[in-house]
């Protein structure tokens, strides 16, 4: 009779379960993208510095949130300066991959973090809200694209499809993102609770209170930390009227006025805030995230596991991409 293998024991204090992860709350340099990556690089340096092993930034903070702009455009009429103003804006993107991406691989490697960084993707000549994941060895892991670009966003940015929605599992913990207002949407936070995610990155522009219960509740609903990064932004990060037509950014608000304030936050699974938010400025939010609170989250509720009904409620979740154009060869 053969011998029975005797198992493998994995030995958890070997394992790390704790993750220092820093958010980073700061301002693009509009239309400078070579300037934005090196105040990227400064940024990662000072968090890695500290022992960050996970660097997390704002939405859109390569190629910049164009906050207060309508792009010249109102229902049915353009002004004669608007497709200019979004040939700027375009330049500012990145293409993946491209030369930034390589750039931001290095830093990463340099570092030896776990980069999250908001994007402004272009694909041709349409641009996507994406945010880039790369590993401490410098390899692109993957994108996410936004769904559903909010409001006046829908003017400048395309809409993302279910082909990316990754979930990394890494040496750190399942690693994923979703974007801004994208985070209200019940059904595609129970798809990321799906594939298993524990560390869920919520890259964002909204700087206002009630963001704060939004990421705490998806904390507790999912058994996840939750780390969201805002940009901190005053009247001058932006570029001068005209382009930046709304009146009362014109005539009301003064060069150092806050337009965005931030409020950049991490929680933990139990719904504990366990660092900012911060409302105060630029800076670093830092935490160390026990990765054992995961489990400890999940026995009393798991969205998708003992606390689901798929005999009454269940999601179906197409990830294909989702191709405008497709070419069949005759040979």
């Amino acid at each position: 009779m053969a011998s029975i293998p005797t198992p493998t024991v994995k030995d958890e204090a070997s394992a790390p379960t704790t993750v220092r992860a820093t958010v980073v709350q700061a301002a693009t340099v509009f239309y400078d993208t070579p300037a934005t990556l090196d105040k990227a690089e400064r940024l990662v340096a000072e968090a890695a510095s500290n022992g960050a092993q996970l660097v997390v930034f704002p939405e859109a903070f390569i190629g910049g949130y164009p906050r207060g702009s309508n792009f010249g455009s109102t229902l049915g009429h353009f002004t004669p300066t608007a497709a200019e103003q979004f040939r700027k804006y375009y330049d500012s993107a990145i293409n993946v991959p491209g030369p930034e991406m390589d750039r931001l691989a290095s830093i990463a490697e340099n570092y030896k973090v776990y980069l999250v960084m908001g994007v402004i993707e272009r694909e041709g000549y349409t641009l996507y809200c994406s945010v880039v994941f790369f590993n401490p060895q410098g390899c692109y892991l993957g994108k996410r694209r936004k769904f559903m670009p909010t409001t006046a966003e829908r003017i400048v940015w395309g809409f993302g499809d279910g082909s990316t929605t990754p979930v990394f599992d890494t040496p750190i913990g399942k690693l994923g993102a979703v974007i801004c207002w994208e985070n209200k949407m019940p059904l595609l936070r129970t798809a990321m609770y799906a594939k298993g995610i524990e560390i869920y990155c919520a890259p964002n522009a909204d700087d206002r209170e009630v963001w704060q219960p939004t990421v705490r509740h998806i904390a507790i609903e999912g058994g996840v930390f939750v780390l969201s990064a805002c940009q901190f932004c005053l009247r001058r990060d932006f570029p001068a009227p005209p382009e930046y037509s709304l009146a009362e950014w014109e005539s009301e608000l003064q060069p150092d006025s806050v337009v965005s304030a931030g409020g950049s936050v991490i929680v933990a699974p139990s719904g504990e805030v366990l660092a900012g938010p911060n409302f105060e400025g630029e800076g670093l939010v830092t935490a160390d995230l026990d990765l054992k609170d995961v489990a400890r989250a999940k026995f009393s509720f798991d969205a998708v596991g003992h606390y689901s009904r798929p005999d009454i409620l269940n999601l179906i979740v197409n990830e294909r991409a989702m191709k405008p154009v497709s070419f069949t060869s005759h040979k």
